[in-house]
């Protein structure tokens, strides 16, 4: 996908008033890293497509946008987020440092929970957590008010996941992806339910409550 770029002119409209965040990358025609980290950029805007925007900026023909920015080496990269700079990183970077500095910004989907979500829809008596780990492991330490389902039978016991209560169900394991593909396999079938980002570990890192013992 090719990289829009964006002039002087331009600017508020497409980077500062945008719906979600914007990764800018102040770069010159003459610049080499610039034209390595071009094809990054594409597979990234290609992956993120919906939740990420990314524009290009030539320092050269916006000196003003290169002076708000204090551009002294390029490629320089500029995460915008609600109008605002939120982030940055300069020079050649993977494609795995972008994404760990964009991710945090992204718009969540509609079956993520985040730990300080769940938190507070636990108090509201929202949401059922459904522990995906082993019997031994849960019945040791698990996030308060959770039942076990171990994630080998949790599509053979779907049916115990349907939200019949009004609550949702949120898997979780101990990591993200112990939970998140049995949520959309779930939710594919037409089951409601829902995931926690970061899984337990995340969850006692954000000090979640634990509750402990049988």
């Amino acid at each position: 996908m090719p990289i829009p770029l964006v002039a002087e002119q331009d600017f508020e409209r497409e980077v500062l008033r945008a719906d979600g965040p914007v990764l800018v990358d102040l770069y010159a025609d003459w610049c080499q890293p610039c034209k390595a980290l071009e094809p990054i950029l594409g597979q990234i805007a290609n992956e993120l497509a919906g939740k990420l925007k990314i524009v290009r900026v030539d320092v050269e023909r916006s000196p003003l946008l290169a002076r708000s920015f204090r551009v002294q080496s390029i490629p320089m990269l500029v995460l915008i987020a609600q109008g605002r700079p939120v982030d940055q990183v300069v020079g050649l970077v993977d494609k795995k440092t972008l994404l760990e500095m964009v991710q945090p910004y992204l718009p969540a989907a509609a079956d993520e929970v985040t730990p300080k979500d769940l938190q507070q829809l636990l108090k509201l008596q929202r949401v059922v957590p459904v522990d995906v780990r082993d019997a031994g492991t849960y019945a040791r330490y698990r996030i308060p008010g959770a039942i076990n389902v171990a994630k080998d039978e949790v599509l053979t016991r779907a049916r115990e996941l349907v939200p019949s209560d009004g609550r949702l169900r949120v898997l979780y394991g101990r990591t993200t992806e112990d939970a998140k593909e049995l949520a959309e396999k779930l939710r594919n079938g037409g089951i409601e339910v829902a995931f926690l980002v970061g899984g337990f570990l995340h969850w006692e890192a954000d000090g979640g409550d634990v509750e402990r013992g049988a």
